[in-house]
């Protein structure tokens, strides 16, 4: 650990980082820069469609983001699936693919992908994605259901596979037989990640649970959401052996140790898989208890688990707000009975390992979060939004949030913070990323 955390780190003149992913937006900006991808302003892509040219607007977002709101006329192919999808999706090598985010990383990432892949039409990425489009004063569509059809011509598979394994091996990507894997699982002194990067319905199909679930597009444009552990090696899992390489491709780049499978999930399941050792096996579990059993435990004290803004949406009376960060901020007496509400068991089981460490010697129990039941029982609920303020909801980032709820200003500050991210690196941090030049 780094003595003294993030004070004494920027008390040395070194630089701190707000906001969310920041090594994928950083670079999705230096892949931008350095690979000059063509880029398209709204306005233009407004007159471009009025005026009846042949163009395809792809959202690289999942599908719920793409629901929530689009660019008209666009339809969702998330960024992982590009790859394999596109020849269904735009079949005519004269329409300009144009690919759209919420903002920037995947507009730039999805458009790069579709160039770096070698497909014959124009691609170019939407500056900006939705908020460029909303701050050009121009509308949104909302709850649209355009999107990507089955695989239909699998006799085109092969040729796909060889195209995104010679971009991986351009990156020096390896596959691993499931030997090789069961090795890597082996040594207990390497964090080893498997990821299976195929869409939700198919993780749903036939998914295995020592694999976790992280959509190739969002694994690259929210590493830091799956891999917690700097240096670790990753390998990742599809079917067909296209998506999985090339998110392979950009995971490199972004200066991972990254592998693919090869055979994906049907290679995946003849691996002997170490049976995993949870943390939180090891810990008592806590006991629920019932909303009609509360009156009972008349010296209790309420402690909310669940997100800092769900809690200023509605809460128990009594009820203090926590994370395991801010435990240090109640003070807890020791032999009184303790309620932790939450609907996540593990967390609540390691919030109550944390009270323990620090003297609590009185019964913990969990209170489920159902606001209908606590209504039911007549229990006391508050709802005000100055019940927590804004500097103690460490848990929420709030410049990412309004900027897609009609906040033009709160839009212009996101744009501004993620444009500027490559200039607030040293030497050191930039030479973490390791661009490709396509063979």
């Amino acid at each position: 650990t780094v003595e003294g955390g993030t004070l004494a780190w920027m008390r040395a003149g070194f630089t701190l980082f707000d906001g969310v992913n920041v090594p994928s937006k950083t670079f999705g900006e230096i892949v931008e820069l350095e690979r000059h991808t063509p880029r398209i302003t709204a306005m233009e892509l407004n007159r471009r469609q009025r005026s009846g040219e042949k163009l395809a607007v792809i959202d690289g977002r999942p599908f719920a983001e793409y629901r929530k709101m689009s660019i008209p006329g666009g339809q969702c192919c998330p960024n992982g699936e590009l790859a394999l999808r596109i020849g269904d999706i735009v079949p005519d090598s004269d329409t300009t693919i144009v690919v759209n985010c919420a903002g920037r990383t995947r507009s730039i990432i999805g458009a790069q992908t579709l160039i770096d892949f070698g497909v014959p039409n124009p691609v170019v990425a939407l500056e900006n994605g939705t908020q460029g489009w909303f701050l050009a004063g121009l509308e949104l569509e909302h709850n649209q259901s355009y999107s990507y059809s089955p695989f239909a011509y699998p006799e085109r598979l092969d040729e796909l596979k060889q195209k995104a394994l010679r971009l991986a091996r351009s990156q020096n990507v390896e596959t691993l037989t499931a030997a090789e894997v069961e090795l890597f699982l082996s040594e207990r002194h390497r964090t080893n990640y498997l990821f299976d990067v195929r869409s939700p319905e198919e993780n749903q199909r036939d998914g295995l649970p020592p694999i976790v679930h992280a959509p190739g597009g969002q694994l690259i444009q929210a590493t830091d959401q799956w891999v917690g552990v700097k240096g670790a090696r990753i390998t990742l899992v599809d079917n067909e052996m296209v998506r999985a390489p090339i998110v392979a491709y950009w995971l490199a780049q972004l200066g991972h140790e990254v592998y693919v499978l090869d055979g994906g999930i049907y290679t995946a399941r003849s691996i002997n898989f170490p049976e995993a050792e949870l943390y939180s096996d090891r810990l008592e579990t806590v006991e629920s208890v019932d909303v009609t059993e509360l009156a009972s435990l008349t010296d209790a004290q309420f402690v909310d688990l669940r997100g800092s803004m769900t809690f200023r949406a509605g809460h128990l009376k009594d009820a203090a707000w926590s994370i395991r960060p801010c435990l240090d901020r109640i003070p807890f007496r020791p032999e009184a009975p303790v309620v932790l509400i939450s609907n996540d068991n593990e967390a609540a089981t390691l919030f109550a390992f944390d009270l323990k460490q620090r003297g609590v010697n009185g019964a913990i129990r969990r209170l489920n979060e159902n606001v209908e039941n606590w209504k039911q029982a007549g229990l006391d609920i508050v709802t005000n939004d100055d019940c927590l303020a804004d500097k103690d909801c460490i848990d929420f980032v709030f410049h990412t949030y309004d900027r897609h709820s009609g906040n033009a200003d709160a839009a212009r500050a996101y744009i501004a913070w993620e444009t500027g991210l490559v200039d607030r690196l040293d030497a050191q941090e930039r030479n973490s990323f390791r661009l490709a030049r396509i063979p």
